[in-house]
């Protein structure tokens, strides 16, 4: 009898496009939304942090603006890729976005696609997705790697760390988590009631521990709530054998001005 292929080493399943139609839009924060997306198709083979992508191309209200844009980049206006805020074991396909801003010296362009998304996105409207991609996934076999996973998120880091908490909550019962999250204020903070309801679920499997930079209401009193940014000493002791764990790091992207301050 033939030998069952190992998940990590088996054929990558096939890119497709999928046609969708989102069935709810949740607003997160103000600058943040999940689309809900109905694929009529309850099986789906993805792994908790991939994502898909997008072709701005296939809306009707961004086709003057990528006229002119591709005219002034002289290329192709690329396609946008979204992580998967769900998980394999749900129903429903979901991606997480946040509203990109036109910072000037920073950003050349402005930002399409995601303000359409994040904003004018109905229940109903039907996409064309392309997936399943992304090398930043939770590998198959993790109980033999580890049995505590950190999470060290930033902003809209956390997307793809959803996917993977939720199913690693749900598959791999020997795992704990701790998930280290720092936002500027709690208007920030993505999936803060989904996040206070897992820890309720699973309070011997997951601690979240929150570091707000520049929030200036009262915080609540108590060890999971830290004014300021995520230091060293936070890490330390929540993660007193870094040896031990795996380790999964995800934020947004890096400005110019933060390259300049890191040399």
């Amino acid at each position: 009898m033939q030998a069952p292929l190992d998940p990590e080493t088996a054929p990558r399943p096939k890119i497709k496009d999928l046609e969708v139609m989102v069935g709810e839009v949740v607003r997160e924060t103000p600058e943040a939304a999940t689309l809900v997306l109905f694929t009529g198709n309850d099986r789906l083979d993805y792994r908790p942090g991939h994502f898909l992508t997008l072709e701005p191309q296939q809306f009707r209200a961004l086709e003057r603006f990528i006229a002119y844009f591709e005219d002034c980049k002289g290329t192709k206006e690329q396609a946008r890729a979204y992580s998967l805020s769900s998980a394999p074991h749900e129903r429903s396909l979901a991606i997480t976005i946040k509203e990109e801003r036109y910072v000037p010296g920073i950003t050349r362009y402005p930002p399409l696609l995601s303000p359409l998304l994040v904003w004018d996105t109905l229940p109903g409207t039907r996409l064309v997705v392309t997936g399943f991609s992304g090398p930043y996934v939770l590998p198959h076999d993790i109980e033999s790697r580890t049995d505590h996973l950190v999470h060290m998120c930033a902003g809209s880091g956390i997307v793809p760390n959803m996917s993977i908490l939720k199913h690693a909550l749900h598959q791999h019962l020997k795992v704990r988590h701790t998930l280290i999250y720092a936002n500027r204020v709690w208007e920030d903070v993505i999936f803060r009631q989904q996040l206070d309801e897992l820890a309720a679920a699973h309070p011997k499997r997951l601690k979240i521990v929150h570091a707000l930079s520049r929030e200036k209401k009262r915080l609540r009193s108590s060890s999971d709530v830290r004014r300021g940014r995520v230091t060293e000493e936070i890490i330390r002791e929540f993660v007193p054998d870094p040896s031990s764990v795996e380790v999964f790091v995800c934020g947004p992207g890096v400005t110019k001005f933060d390259r300049q301050a890191a040399k």
